[in-house]
């Protein structure tokens, strides 16, 4: 498949999906509080991602530690925010019980997602913690083996990009935003 029919793809999957509000931040407010906070950081331009498998031949040049982005919920709707290392096999049954999870960890449906993180199915990044209605995260946990990487590349709210930051700076924005990340071996949540 040639690029051009890629980025067409990329682009009516895009359309087709649930769509952020009006009051979801853009790029440019992101690179704005990451100014007032005085984290370094740095944005390639890409084709829009929706997979970490789409996104390999694209990442291979980039150092680092490459993410996935798991927006999970509990049987009672309790929200959560996986941020894994992309290679992690991450134990959603061990995960559910560190947190206390009532019933199995699930998937969020791609509309709930989008209202909560403000941004589309597939672009799902913990910079997404900066809009308002993220607040409706019960937690947000980020994977050892991800912070081990030096820089860590995630969506600046869109999928047409990936943007570095360090590790560090990661968790003083998540903390910036409200939230005090569970950092935890996501392959083996429970047996730490």
């Amino acid at each position: 498949m040639s690029f051009d029919e890629r980025k067409e793809g990329a682009e009516n999957r895009a359309a087709e999906g649930p769509q952020p509000s009006p009051e979801a931040k853009t790029r440019d407010a992101l690179f704005a509080f990451f100014g007032r906070l005085g984290i370094a950081h740095k944005t390639v331009e890409h084709p829009a991602i929706f997979t970490v498998e789409e996104g390999r031949d694209f990442k291979k040049d980039m150092p680092g530690g490459h993410s996935k982005n798991l927006f999970l919920k509990d049987k009672k709707g309790a929200l959560y925010l996986a941020v894994a290392l992309s290679e992690t096999k991450v134990d959603l049954v061990g995960l559910g019980k560190r947190l206390g999870a009532k019933g199995r960890l699930s998937f969020g449906k791609p509309e709930l997602m989008t209202a909560t993180m403000g941004v589309i199915p597939g672009a799902v990044t913990p910079f997404a913690l900066i809009n308002d209605s993220a607040g409706a995260l019960s937690a947000v946990i980020l994977d050892k083996a991800l912070l081990a990487h030096d820089p860590v590349w995630f969506h600046p709210l869109e999928n047409t990009a990936s943007t570095a930051v360090a590790p560090d700076d990661l968790v003083r924005f998540v903390e910036a935003c409200g939230f005090a990340p569970q950092i935890l071996d996501l392959s083996a949540p429970f047996e730490e």
